[in-house]
């Protein structure tokens, strides 16, 4: 589970209903059905309307990766492509096509076997950049999906305060309701702005954080492909991709590898 995701997301909404229930306030005068359904709802169709169908369906997938922490483990990466120079430099690059088979990265297996096949390298280069490139493009959408939300709740807030504002300017024939009904008008611009900045904008920036994390990993895999094809001592592959490191890195990779 991805801690940081979820402890965000409680101290925020905690802290919020916390405080209003220090100035006096009460949980039950927050849950309005209708403010929500307007709010909510209108959120959700704007945003529907504002994506193809195919992206919206991968929401539940979004939410997924938000809540669940993926380890990249840069070093061991690292020591694998190393292994890799050496072996291709001692055995030759066919002798990788049974490590192919000790692989779960789909990225670093497709280009090791463009490597054994004898793919010219500026093609390989090419064909694993594209692919960086459109899985980029398709984690921005994820990460847009959201920061669409972010956009349109506020405004759906307001349209439903404005909405039951002209619900209570319509019926002032009874003055001791006008407090609570202003008020309950009111809850929807919370909920618009709340879910806004406390949910939906942290979700699409945490989900482009994740985006530039897994395009690190690629570029990393990327480099080390491209050098054990080009035949370079183990040793320079190691220090090519360590210059991906920052220096603290660097040096812990050094005690840890070497």
């Amino acid at each position: 589970m991805d801690l940081a995701s979820i402890l965000g997301l409680v101290l925020g909404f905690g802290m919020l209903i916390g405080g209003f229930m220090l100035e006096g306030g009460h949980f039950t005068s927050l849950l309005e059905p209708t403010a929500a359904m307007i709010v909510f709802g209108g959120t959700a169709g704007a945003t529907i309307a504002s994506f193809s169908m195919e992206d919206i369906k991968q929401v539940p997938q979004l939410f997924k990766i938000t809540f669940t922490e993926k380890k990249y483990e840069v070093q061991e990466l690292i020591a694998i492509l190393s292994s890799f120079a050496e072996k291709a430099r001692r055995e030759g690059l066919l002798s990788l096509e049974r490590e192919t088979a000790t692989i779960d990265d789909e990225f670093l297996k497709q280009g090791i076997q463009l490597v054994v096949d004898g793919t010219d390298p500026a093609l390989v280069r090419d064909i694993l950049e594209t692919q960086i490139e459109f899985t980029d493009q398709r984690h921005k959408i994820g990460a847009d999906i959201f920061e669409a939300a972010g956009g349109y709740s506020p405004t759906m807030g307001i349209i439903g305060t404005v909405m039951g504002l002209v619900h209570v300017l319509g019926n002032l024939t009874d003055p001791d309701s006008l407090g609570p009904s202003i008020a309950v008008a009111f809850i929807a611009t919370l909920y618009g702005v709340c879910f806004a900045n406390a949910a939906w904008l942290p979700i699409g920036h945490k989900l482009k954080l994740k985006s530039k994390q897994e395009r690190f990993i690629m570029e990393i895999a990327l480099e080390g492909i491209l050098s054990i094809q080009a035949g370079d001592n183990p040793s320079i592959v190691k220090e090519k991709l360590k210059a991906f490191l920052a220096a603290k890195v660097r040096q812990e990779t050094i005690a840890v590898k070497e």
